[in-house]
């Protein structure tokens, strides 16, 4: 199997941990057999600039979870191969977990991309299964023993592009006219479908509706064409390297709306925040966490600071703001439906997942039938006062303004793509 990275286990390092639980008493020292938490994630390719800091956002789990005594009093250990962002690698990723290592329990890589391809296998074995950013990917599968974190909610392809519509009402004059444009991917093409959805209810004419093949390097037609419908609002639906090579030529041939943005994944990555500076202000775009004081959840502070400590002891990304936060929640929710199942039977464990609810650092969620978040989440962000390139000016609120919901705003929509 290409591709495969060491095995990491936390086990020797937790058993010379004895701390203070929150109820004031000694932790006990896990002991027995490990518990193996198996899965793929992206450690190379398109997707690792999301798919590294998760599995490091993962790992302080297992070291925190062990230092409190283990689930259900044994050690944690993490067992994860690299999908090199390839679909096609994960079937054999997860047959070789769950028939060959043995693993107890699973979880999924980033994105819908790599989460679909380990269904399959997943639900032939019966194994419960947490997935980490897909987009509603279990509305195909229909399999009970799965939930998702991700904001999307249950129903993606009407609600997610809600949040960009409805800040689009602020702007003066009233938009009358929208541009779609994106990825032929299962996330894109989600995104657009919601957009045109709301662009229908908001009665908002679409102008330009296209999307494009994977691999598109050249995205200068595109941009031309949106020039020529000359629309109110632009929509992109896109993931990482498009969404860069989509900004750049938006700059380049002088593109401009009342307001620019969309589905695009890409901003959120740390690399890309570095690379294009203050070329986001005034982008509006989807997110799922900003460093707002509105989003701080009882929790989020305190596992950003550890997560920025041992991410700049390793030479990772040290912002942490996009999956991370999630991917720790992803952990958070396993071992909280594994604690009241008691046991490892997957059933059970399954079956957990869609009772009460469960409290994460991103705050506290509730899974429907089909493991979507009761109630979509999805963030819509603008980027405002970015000077430079300097990281550290993402770590500081204002910088990434929520604008809906409106439960987590926290500040106000600036007109006009790109910012005067």
């Amino acid at each position: 199997m290409t591709g495969i990275l060491a095995r990491h286990s936390f086990g020797a390092l937790a058993s010379a941990l004895m701390l203070l639980t929150s109820g004031g008493t000694l932790a006990q020292t896990p002991s027995g057999e490990p518990i193996r938490i198996g899965g793929s994630m992206s450690l190379s390719g398109g997707l690792a600039g999301s798919g590294r800091p998760s599995q490091l956002a993962q790992q302080i789990w297992v070291e925190d979870i062990n230092a409190r005594g283990g689930l259900l009093g044994r050690p944690v250990e993490l067992i994860q191969y690299d999908d090199q962002s390839a679909g096609a690698n994960v079937p054999g990723i997860y047959t070789k977990l769950i028939d060959v290592d043995k693993v107890d329990l699973v979880i999924s890589g980033y994105g819908t991309a790599i989460i679909a391809p380990a269904m399959p296998v997943v639900m032939q074995r019966g194994m419960a299964f947490i997935a980490l950013l897909g987009s509603g990917t279990n509305e195909m599968f229909r399999y009970p023993l799965a939930a998702n974190i991700s904001p999307v909610g249950p129903t993606m392809s009407e609600d997610f592009s809600k949040g960009f519509f409805t800040v689009a009402q602020g702007l003066d004059p009233v938009p009358k006219t929208v541009a779609i444009a994106g990825l032929d991917s299962d996330f894109s093409n989600r995104a657009m479908e919601s957009a045109r959805e709301q662009a229908r209810l908001f009665n908002i004419e679409v102008v330009y509706d296209r999307s494009y093949p994977p691999g598109t390097v050249d995205f200068s037609p595109i941009v031309r064409s949106i020039q020529s419908a000359k629309p109110d609002l632009v929509f992109f639906a896109s993931y990482p390297p498009d969404s860069v090579a989509l900004l750049k030529a938006v700059q380049e041939l002088g593109l401009e709306a009342q307001m620019l943005g969309g589905g695009m994944i890409g901003p959120q990555v740390t690399a890309i925040k570095a690379q294009l500076g203050a070329q986001l202000n005034n982008l509006v775009t989807w997110d799922v966490y900003a460093p707002e004081p509105t989003m701080d959840f009882p929790g989020t502070t305190e596992f950003l600071e550890r997560y920025r400590e041992v991410a700049a002891k390793q030479g990772a990304e040290t912002l942490g703001l996009y999956a991370p936060p999630l991917a720790y929640a992803q952990v958070q929710v396993l071992e909280q439906a594994v604690t009241r199942a008691g046991s490892l039977e997957q059933a059970a464990i399954g079956a957990e997942l869609h009772k009460g609810s469960f409290q994460t650092v991103i705050g506290e969620l509730t899974f429907d039938e089909l493991g979507e978040w009761a109630e979509e989440r999805n963030l819509w962000v603008q980027y405002q006062g970015i000077e430079g390139n300097e990281l550290e000016q993402f770590k500081l609120p204002g910088r990434q303004v929520i604008l809906y919901p409106e439960i987590y705003k926290s500040g106000e929509l600036r007109t006009g793509f790109p910012a005067k």
